[in-house]
């Protein structure tokens, strides 16, 4: 589980065992709000578990930064590429770096707070831009928050230096990620396919910016 987690389960877990006790010296009713605790702590810890991702050992690829679906792939008019991809309340929400590289950027943006499958929630909902410095170009990704994911937590700065698929925050309850691929990554994913945070290709550089 992600130790941002404890926030919410430790609570939880408290709550329970608070009622728990008050049931058995106090008020045998209680034992219900002592199993709600803990039906709570279970659901958080269901929401910020953080497997084990398999890297891909690929100097080529991007890696998808988050679980979900990819609801966007585009061509941009400089030759960049953008994918964007959906996180539901039931993805894994932590975040991991769509390549190694050296952190350049990392700039918190107060926005709006549009559902994360709405396409203006790429563009106008609060958010975090960090722009990486790598081996074939400045890979820039987003953490976007959503109408429920109203907590977003980065761990990079400046000068940080990160190894593909590394974990460096997460989004609360919903949200969606923005990749940005410099010129010359060609994408392998298309709209609809549910991508693994760190662990499944969603672009690939081909020595090519034409």
């Amino acid at each position: 589980m992600a130790r941002d987690g404890w926030l919410f389960v430790g609570p939880a877990i408290l709550f329970a065992l608070v009622a728990g006790v008050l049931s058995w010296m106090v008020w045998t009713p209680l034992w219900v709000f002592a199993a709600a605790g803990l039906l709570a702590a279970v659901c958080f810890a269901f929401f910020f578990r953080d497997p084990v991702r398999r890297i891909p050992e690929d100097p080529l690829a991007l890696v998808a930064p988050a679980d979900g679906r990819v609801v966007i792939v585009e061509q941009l008019p400089d030759n960049r590429s953008q994918i964007h991809i959906f996180l539901s309340v039931l993805n894994v929400h932590v975040n991991r770096s769509p390549a190694k590289g050296r952190v350049l950027e990392s700039i918190h943006r107060p926005g709006e707070y549009h559902a994360a499958m709405k396409p203006e929630a790429g563009t106008s909902n609060e958010r975090q831009d960090i722009t990486l410095e790598t081996a074939h170009g400045e890979v820039r990704f987003s953490q976007i928050a959503g109408v429920l994911a109203r907590r977003i937590v980065c761990r990079l700065r400046p000068g940080d230096q990160i190894q593909m698929g590394e974990r460096f925050g997460l989004i609360r309850f919903g949200s969606r990620m923005q990749v940005i691929a410099p010129p010359g990554f060609e994408t392998v994913v298309n709209v609809g396919d549910k991508v693994r945070a760190g662990e499944s290709i969603i672009a690939r550089y081909n020595g090519s910016d034409d």
